[in-house]
């Protein structure tokens, strides 16, 4: 078998990720190298990696040639994207990477991560396919004396809960509208919010759905989670799946509010807290190793039901020549 290596874009606090691909290389034994590539020399996932890899910024000229130099020369079979702001680059360049490389970069359609990378663009999508979503404003109407409060501001294109408000009034709008650039304004919602993990095969065929209740999160990303086999939240997942069609793994938010399901975000990567999914038995590290041998996937729910997972930070000590320290 032929080694498969694989390229960890920004992998950035990703530690959990690089550490649970190695996981599943060696139950598959498979060999294989994980490249954990980024801008700076200080993530902390780069000394967890069997190699790591230096890379220009993602809006440098010369991006895309260094992930391709990377490939060839780490003869990598897999590029994994970690953050957003890597999607649509990744879409536009993927046809090059691929024809360059031979290694596939798991990235889905062009037109998919434009729907999910642009919240206007999504709650388009959500609507016209006759899924729920709080309800978005326009200007002339957030004038109208009928607006009921509270609300909802976030960045058309914004990640990791970064300048989102709940807004009580009309004031806390206005304060909100200047300090964010291109807001979205939407409805208020309250209910039980989940994270839904979904891996799909390259095919765009469901494998896995897993549901996490949001218990707490710190800086946008779920700090404490329950996995729950929702049956209405993972049947209403899929068909979302279905109609979009992405590839890889998948990261849904959604609230079960008193109005049914409505939906908050398509993220089309790994999110931060993949790694709660994949723990409970829905290894999507392990499906993408399968897949890339030339295995057939079939759908499964094959996890772990009511568990929980409480994540926290842990430091790592550098020497003067910036080599890790081991204690």
């Amino acid at each position: 078998m032929k080694d498969i290596n694989i390229l960890i874009l920004s992998a950035g606090r990703r530690v959990e990720l690089i550490q649970l691909f190695q996981k599943a290389a060696k139950k598959l034994n498979v060999k294989s190298i994980i490249v954990a590539g980024d801008c700076s020399k200080t993530a902390p996932a780069l000394y967890f990696a069997d190699r790591a890899y230096k890379l220009p910024r993602i809006n440098e000229t010369n991006y895309i040639d260094s992930i391709i130099d990377a490939c060839i020369q780490n003869n990598i079979k897999l590029i994994v994207p970690t953050i957003d702001t890597d999607l649509l680059v990744l879409a536009e360049n993927k046809n090059l990477i691929e024809e360059k490389t031979k290694a596939k970069v798991l990235i889905s359609d062009k037109k998919i991560i434009k729907i999910c990378r642009d919240k206007i663009n999504t709650q388009i999508f959500l609507e016209e396919n006759g899924f729920r979503a709080p309800k978005m404003y326009t200007d002339e109407e957030l004038v109208s004396e009928n607006i009921k409060y509270p609300l909802f501001i976030k960045p058309k294109s914004g990640s990791s809960s970064i300048n989102t408000f709940k807004v009580n009034n009309s004031n806390e709008l206005e304060i909100y509208k200047n300090i964010i650039e291109t807001p979205i304004i939407q409805d208020y919602i309250e209910g039980q919010e989940f994270t839904v993990d979904v891996f799909l095969d390259f095919g765009s065929n469901v494998i896995t759905v897993v549901p996490r209740l949001r218990i707490a999160t710190r800086s946008g990303e779920i700090s404490k989670g329950k996995i729950i086999k929702d049956r209405e939240v993972m049947d209403d997942v899929i068909r979302l799946m279905k109609i979009l069609k992405p590839i890889g793994h998948i990261t849904v938010q959604l609230m079960k509010t008193a109005k049914g399901i409505e939906y908050i975000e398509i993220n089309p990567r790994f999110g931060g807290g993949a790694p709660m999914s994949i723990q409970s038995g829905a290894d999507s590290c392990e499906n993408l190793f399968r897949l890339l041998m030339g295995q057939e996937l079939s759908y499964n729910e094959n996890y772990r039901d009511n568990i929980m997972f409480l994540r926290f930070d842990k430091s790592i000590c550098l020497d003067k020549n910036m080599e890790l320290i081991k204690w």
